[in-house]
C-alpha cells in the first residue's frame, strides 16, 4: 500500500504538477489582487482568501468529475469546419472578459491618476461591493480551472497527485496573494504591467477558444522578459531616490 512512497515517477509527477499550478495560477493571483485592490482595506484581504479557496474547490470538483470534464472537450457545433466545444466556449468568453475587465481597468487607472495628482478631468476611483467582486473573481476561477485541470489530467493518472498538485498550488498562491496585491498596489507601473498581462492572456484565451492555439511558453518568456525590465526600472527608481 505504500509502494508509491518509493516510486520516484509519481513524486517527479507531483513536483512537476504543482510548479505547472502554481505559474497557471499567477495570472489568477494578478487578476484576483487588481479586482480586491478595489475593495476597502479591511475587506482586501477577505476577498483573495475567499476568491483563492473559490478556486482550490472548483479545482478539485472538476477532477471529481473527471468524466463529466472530459464531455466539455467534445464538439457542439461546427463553423466553416472547426468544431467548438463547451471548453471552447468557456475559455473564449473567459478571455473577452479578461480583455473587457484589462481595458476598464487600465482606462480608470489612467483617468483616475489624474485626480489623485490634482488634475480636473480625472474620474475619481469607482467603489465596489464585495459581493461583485467575487462573482467577477468567479467568473474567472471557472475559466481559469478549467484550463488547469485540463492540463492535470493530461499530465498525470492517478488523481490522488492531481488533487495534491492543486491543494499544494492554491495552499502557496493563498501565502503569495498577499505580498503580491501589496507590491502591485504600491507601485503603480507594476499595476499597468500587470493589467496589460491581463489583456495579453484574455488574447491568449481567445485566440484558443476560437482554434488557434498559442503555446504557453512563449507567453511566459514574454511576461518574463517584462517582469525583468520592469525590476531594473524599479532598482534605478530607488537608486535615484536615495540619491535624491
Amino acid at each position: 500500500m505504500t509502494a508509491w512512497l518509493l516510486d520516484p515517477e509519481i513524486w517527479a509527477s507531483l513536483l512537476t504538477l504543482t510548479v505547472l499550478e502554481i505559474v497557471l495560477g499567477i495570472d489568477n493571483i494578478i487578476f484576483i489582487a487588481i479586482v480586491a485592490g478595489r475593495l476597502p482595506a479591511h475587506l482586501q484581504a477577505r476577498a483573495r482568501s475567499v476568491g483563492l479557496s473559490l478556486a482550490l474547490f472548483m479545482r478539485l470538483a472538476l477532477l471529481a468529475s473527471i468524466s463529466w470534464l472530459v464531455g466539455l472537450t467534445a464538439t457542439i457545433f461546427s463553423v466553416g469546419g472547426h468544431g467548438f466545444s463547451w471548453r471552447d466556449l468557456i475559455l473564449a468568453g473567459g478571455g473577452l472578459f479578461l480583455l473587457y475587465k484589462g481595458t476598464k481597468e487600465i482606462h480608470e487607472l489612467v483617468e483616475g491618476g489624474a485626480e489623485e495628482t490634482g488634475e480636473t478631468g480625472g474620474a475619481p476611483p469607482r467603489k465596489v461591493s464585495f459581493a461583485s467582486v467575487i462573482g467577477q473573481i468567479i467568473v474567472l476561477d471557472i475559466v481559469f480551472s478549467l484550463d488547469s485541470v485540463i492540463t492535470a489530467v493530461g499530465m498525470a493518472d492517478n488523481l490522488w497527485v492531481m488533487s495534491a498538485a492543486v491543494l499544494i498550488a492554491v495552499l502557496i498562491m493563498l501565502v503569495a496573494s498577499g505580498p503580491v496585491a501589496n507590491f502591485v498596489t504600491r507601485h503603480p507601473s507594476v499595476k499597468m504591467l500587470a493589467l496589460a498581462f491581463l489583456l495579453l492572456i484574455g488574447m491568449v484565451l481567445v485566440a484558443d477558444g476560437i482554434g488557434f492555439h498559442v503555446p504557453k511558453g512563449f507567453i511566459y518568456a514574454a511576461m518574463g522578459f517584462s517582469v525583468a525590465v520592469e525590476s531594473l526600472n524599479l532598482l534605478a527608481r530607488r537608486k535615484r531616490q536615495l540619491k535624491s
